[in-house]
């Protein structure tokens, strides 16, 4: 089995965050205020506790001139962070979720799971992972008896999502899983089942819906700020795809440019619009003397129709130079990203009318670590009990339109796009200070 991966609100609530600055200024002000017998009696039990917590350590210096070295403040809150497993070891694995979660508030891996134990032990020491928290694929299941994990991070080429999705909700975890989210209408409905069963959480990894840009064009778009929504034109190409690698190979990665790249171009017009697809019409491509497309497409092409009249055109590429791009357009105004879809280096611009002139603003707007983001509202919905934000509901609605897409493809007609049957965005994205 391969372990190499090249894949691809929010925060906590104020209840959420450290309170060392208000329990400190509660502290002083009970001491200086509160005289009652009755009252000191009831913060004894929280002065005890202070105590008993305090950790005093030995004078570094110890020479007249010098000052006191300070003890370790006992009012610093616990590391209750959220505990990840994270399984598979890849490029994306490497190169953005673990320093994510190095700058996570609410979430820590406690826990990998790899295919290659010298890679696996080798990560585990630079980010501090008990080496008895080092698992296989064979042991995987063995991650129920770990209870510094609470989450398992899955991180696999696509087909392999649903078998170990299916895995760990049985395990008595709940799952944050990459997209997209399977390969099938009926492995999406099988892991969403899975974890409804055993009580577990599941959301799916669309980092976009979770950083600033594409909320603040969210924003622009409830606001009734464009108008009526008229049309989504969006690209996603790229140049990269190695033969032999995952990606090339249909039965693991699903298909090509579509549900790798191209899903983003998809998501976004449903997220943005707040409407879902009635029926689509597609084309691709499949380069015949390009070994990377032996069993992929290169290309695809494809326009989705919504109820209200918006419509969504949108392409993809395996074999074009890299570009992201997408402009949505209403009746009042128009806003765009570009670049778009990538880790960082987002920005935007919108036209709208002010004072009978035509304006064109580029906001700036703060650079942030998308993966963080999502981590922390996974690790935030465990926490209080809530469901994700993008839930199985809205990556099993992505594979429903995919698949019309391909049949359009195939057989050179519209195809009718099924409704989904329950809600398919859970908890708000709560956006703070990050």
């Amino acid at each position: 089995m391969s372990d190499q991966n090249t894949k691809d609100d929010i925060t906590a609530t104020k209840a959420d965050r450290p309170r060392r600055g208000f329990l400190k200024a509660a502290g002083a002000g009970l001491a200086a205020t509160l005289t009652g017998s009755a009252v000191a009696q009831t913060a004894q039990p929280a002065q005890t506790a202070v105590a008993a917590n305090k950790v005093t350590l030995p004078q570094i210096n110890n020479v007249a001139t010098e000052g006191k070295t300070p003890d370790p403040d006992p009012l610093a809150p616990p590391d209750n962070r959220v505990g990840f497993a994270i399984v598979g070891i890849g490029h994306l694995t490497i190169d953005q979720i673990l320093p994510a979660m190095q700058t996570s508030k609410l979430a820590k891996v406690t826990a990998l799971v790899s295919g290659d134990p010298d890679k696996a032990a080798r990560v585990a020491r630079q980010y501090g992972v008990p080496s008895n928290s080092i698992y296989n694929y064979d042991t995987f299941d063995q991650l129920r008896d770990n209870p510094a994990v609470q989450v398992i991070y899955i991180v696999l080429p696509n087909a392999l999502h649903a078998d170990f999705v299916v895995r760990g909700a049985r395990a008595g975890k709940h799952i944050f899983c990459e997209k997209p989210m399977a390969t099938s209408v009926a492995d999406c409905q099988r892991m969403i089942d899975a974890c409804a069963q055993h009580g577990r959480k599941l959301m799916i990894g669309y980092r976009s819906q979770y950083e600033p840009v594409d909320q603040e064009i969210l924003r622009l778009v409830n606001s009734g700020q464009l108008g009526a929504l008229q049309e989504f034109i969006a690209g996603n190409s790229q140049n990269k795809v190695v033969p032999k690698q995952w990606r090339s190979n249909k039965q693991l990665a699903g298909g090509g440019a579509l549900p790798d790249i191209g899903l983003y171009c998809l998501n976004a017009a449903r997220f943005l619009s707040g409407e879902e697809p009635t029926e689509v019409f597609a084309t691709t491509t499949q380069l015949t003397d390009d070994p990377r497309f032996a069993e992929v497409e290169n290309g695809v092409h494809f326009i989705m129709r919504f109820p209200s009249g918006f419509t969504a055109t949108c392409a993809a590429s395996y074999s074009s130079h890299e570009s992201r791009f997408y402009r949505l357009q209403g009746a009042k105004g128009y806003a765009e990203e570009s670049p778009a879809f990538g880790y960082q280096g987002l920005k935007m611009r919108y036209g709208v009318r002010v004072d009978e002139h035509n304006v064109v603003i580029e906001p700036t707007l703060p650079a942030v670590n998308q993966f963080t983001r999502e981590i922390d509202h996974m690790a935030s919905c465990v926490m209080n009990d809530l469901v994700p934000h993008t839930p199985g509901e809205e990556g099993l609605q992505d594979q429903r339109i995919m698949e019309a897409i391909y049949e359009s493809a195939r057989t050179g007609r519209a195809v009718s796009v099924p409704q989904p049957t329950k809600p398919t965005r859970g908890s708000p994205i709560v956006v703070e200070d990050f």
